[in-house]
């Protein structure tokens, strides 16, 4: 990745030999999340593996696809499985994509993840749009010298997650009759769960959910201007004095059993968007 600007028009060269399309959304589908997918009238899907410089997927419950499509009229790109830093990739890599898709067009991010929740108004299966992030990831996708023509030295994270946006999918969600729960989340690094000590502290700090993704794709979807909307199924309670035992597995299975209604929500939103 030394030279990220090449390496963009690189796999935006690639694509270019399949689709002429310019998709305005792009969205990412988070753990468990695939049935998002159906909401998508489907034109083209590519491998990640065939893509120049992009990482495949590791994580067993994504698919390592970049599909492109409509929802609605609106042409849109969706990621079927995003990239983790516990993976072993680089914020760098793990953000690859968003640049990509910039590259191709999009104006707007669509970011879902499954996410275990600290806030105890919060149940497992609950859909909580992101208001706001707290970075402990350990690192930053922007550290290294700054290429000015993606973006700014120093980005502004006001407005970090569209206010416009939000107050779309919050009226989406008051017509289709949709509870829609809204939160802060906390990015960690994984791949662990959390001790009954780090649910605590997280909560106590301000977080609502706690996750081991999205933040730096945010982050660098804010440097390049392009707006986010996001959004958290929650698949597990990370209360600290009520804890249960978990699994990955849980954690796809409760992902999977929301993901019809999250589908609907971000449909019907992407559907209203003006761009």
């Amino acid at each position: 990745m030394k030279n990220l600007r090449q390496t963009i028009d690189d796999s935006v060269a690639f694509i270019r030999t399949k689709t002429k399309e310019t998709p305005k959304i792009g969205i990412i589908l988070g753990t468990g999340l695939g049935a998002l997918s159906k909401t998508v009238t489907r034109e083209l899907e590519i491998p990640y593996e065939l893509i120049p410089h992009f990482p495949v997927s590791t994580v067993e419950s994504h698919a390592g696809r970049l599909l492109f499509g409509t929802v609605g009229v609106k042409k849109v790109v969706a990621m079927e499985g995003r990239f983790h830093h516990y993976e072993g990739y680089s914020f760098k890599q793990v953000t690859f994509p968003i640049r990509v898709m910039k590259a191709l067009g999009i104006e707007i991010l669509v970011v879902s993840n499954a996410a275990g929740a600290l806030n105890p108004q919060f149940s497992k299966g609950d859909i909580v749009l992101i208001t706001d992030h707290i970075n402990l990831q350990g690192g930053n996708p922007l550290i290294g010298k700054n290429d000015d023509e993606l973006g700014p030295r120093f980005p502004d994270m006001y407005d970090c997650y569209d206010k416009e946006l939000r107050e779309l999918a919050i009226q989406t969600a008051l017509d289709e009759k949709i509870n829609l729960q809204r939160g802060v989340y906390i990015g960690v690094a994984g791949p662990n769960l959390e001790t009954a000590a780090e649910y605590r502290f997280l909560r106590t700090i301000g977080g609502d959910l706690v996750g081991m993704s999205s933040v730096p794709e945010v982050i660098v979807a804010r440097h390049q201007g392009t707006r986010v909307i996001g959004f958290s199924v929650v698949t597990d309670m990370g209360l600290a004095d009520a804890l249960e035992p978990c699994s990955h597995e849980k954690i796809v299975a409760a992902a999977e059993k929301a993901g019809p209604i999250l589908s609907k929500l971000i449909e019907k939103t992407i559907k209203r968007m003006k761009v």
